[in-house]
């Protein structure tokens, strides 16, 4: 027999990822209580599936890559990866799927948490049903914030779920080296998780539908990247569609449009993410169950007063940093109107506005070479209507980028609105550019004036000198 409990809170989030646990953080600052919900983890797919353990399987793979171009290091850097070691750092980074310090944490912002399924039930109205079939019914005084985030998107073919294919949870939670891996997709955790169990010892096939790698960033970022997964060992098949998938005796079988057969031990897709409202109750509130929550720049649902969407679910920006940005804006938002200010400061920029979601978008691909980029490619800038100039710079003719390695290459691009004279867009794509990106994304964040930041001087001799390069190119053509 269950129990039904109702509880009042000021704020209640649905989700305790990174976004839900920012937008409690914020709302517990400004002094409204707040009950957090969960399912599963407390933490995430950031924590447990997505950044963290991507990032520790390939940050070892880069740290060999880097040492292999250095005089000195190059040759005791030839051996493999001691996989077994880079699995159990992996492992560490992820608190061996325990949430348990996740937990002191909400505790110790003064957060309520709840675990089990949360689903609206009407209006500022959430229903918790816990593992053991208690029942929990929160209302919020203020605001419901749902960060529920995204989940993997598997292609419609035939016999799919007999395959058992990976996703990208599957990709970073791998206990074993697969010895012959498929990849399918073209985007950043194709490309990452193609760079990470390549290099671990797998033998991987990496399939895209398109004509390139990274096509949400400029054409020259998946074309170096591209290049260097196929020195890796990469085999890269651009403009290639899987036809079948069967598994036969514990084999992965791959049938492409080409008529192409490939074996394999697993197969990942990477192929599109889709919001987790499918069964949170959107319909008791007027709205379409699976769909994108669609918000303004203060994160409240179109046509809501009391009801926001928060990170991936509404589809501004898929990004963890992005969508924590967007739980400070959000946090900021409810307490303001809790508070009954008469006017949020809403303008571009204020401090109730996530304008960074359509201006400063940053990306870091951590592949080798890392390709990282804020703001608007120039496609995207002349799409939008703007009068722009791109000046590319080739990242090796900076003395910086000489000491970082032997034979290093890479690319650099800013993208110029002419009639402002400010950046719209920055990408750097080479080893080692993940650290540059932020100070391009302060200058389109800020949008500084060219004229200023030739007073912003690149110490010598570092890689970060090729902003130099860039605007003396401005300048001189």
């Amino acid at each position: 027999m269950t129990e039904t409990e109702t509880i009042q809170y000021d704020v209640v989030v649905l989700g305790a990822g990174p976004v839900g646990e920012n937008v409690a953080d914020r709302t517990r600052a400004a002094g409204l209580s707040t009950a957090v919900v969960e399912s599963e983890l407390v933490g995430g797919e950031c924590s447990y599936w997505a950044c963290m353990p991507s990032k520790a399987l390939l940050r070892p793979v880069i740290a060999r890559a880097d040492a292999r171009r250095v005089p000195g290091l190059r040759r005791s850097a030839q051996g493999p990866l001691d996989a077994a070691e880079v699995l159990a750092h992996r492992d560490e980074y992820t608190s061996h799927w325990k949430d348990d310090g996740q937990i002191q944490w909400l505790d110790g912002i003064g957060a309520d948490l709840y675990r089990g399924h949360g689903r609206l039930t009407g209006e500022r109205t959430v229903t918790v049903t816990g593992p053991d079939g208690e029942r929990h019914v929160l209302t919020a005084r203020h605001a419901v914030a749902v960060c529920t985030g995204t989940s993997a998107v598997l292609p419609d073919l035939p016999g799919l779920a007999d395959v058992r294919p990976w996703t990208s949870r599957e990709a970073t939670s791998a206990k074993a080296v697969p010895g012959r891996l498929v990849v399918v997709g073209g985007g950043v955790v194709a490309t990452e998780m193609a760079t990470a169990w390549g290099a671990l010892g797998s033998e991987v096939t990496l399939l895209v539908r398109g004509k390139g790698l990274l096509n949400r960033m400029e054409p020259f970022a998946g074309e170096l990247v591209a290049e260097a997964l196929g020195e890796a060992g990469i085999d890269v098949r651009t403009g290639t569609s899987v036809e079948s998938v069967t598994r036969e005796a514990g084999t992965v079988v791959v049938v492409t449009d080409a008529g192409d057969r490939i074996e394999a031990d697993e197969i990942l897709f990477a192929t599109g993410r889709a919001p987790r409202t499918d069964d949170i109750g959107l319909d008791t509130v007027g709205l379409e169950p699976g769909s994108w929550l669609t918000v303004d720049d203060s994160l409240r649902v179109t046509g809501n007063e009391w009801l926001y969407a928060v990170g991936d679910v509404n589809h501004r920006a898929l990004l963890t940093h992005q969508g924590k940005y967007q739980a400070r804006i959000a946090g900021a938002a409810i307490a303001a109107r809790a508070s009954g200010t008469p006017h949020l400061e809403s303008d571009p920029w204020g401090a109730h506005a996530a304008t960074a979601d359509h201006a400063a978008v940053p990306q870091v691909v951590f592949t080798d070479p890392e390709a990282a980029a804020v703001g608007l490619s120039l496609a995207e800038a002349e799409q939008a209507g703007h009068r722009v100039r791109a000046v590319d710079q080739d990242i090796s003719a900076v003395a910086g980028a000489g000491l970082y390695g032997d034979g290093y290459r890479g690319r650099a691009r800013m993208v110029v609105d002419l009639e402002r004279e400010i950046l719209l867009g920055v990408t750097f794509v080479g080893p080692g550019v993940g650290e540059l990106i932020h100070s391009a994304t302060v200058a389109v964040a800020g949008q500084v004036p060219i004229s200023r930041l030739w007073h912003a001087v690149p110490a010598y001799p570092t890689i970060s000198e090729v902003w130099l390069r860039l605007l003396e190119a401005y300048r001189d053509n």
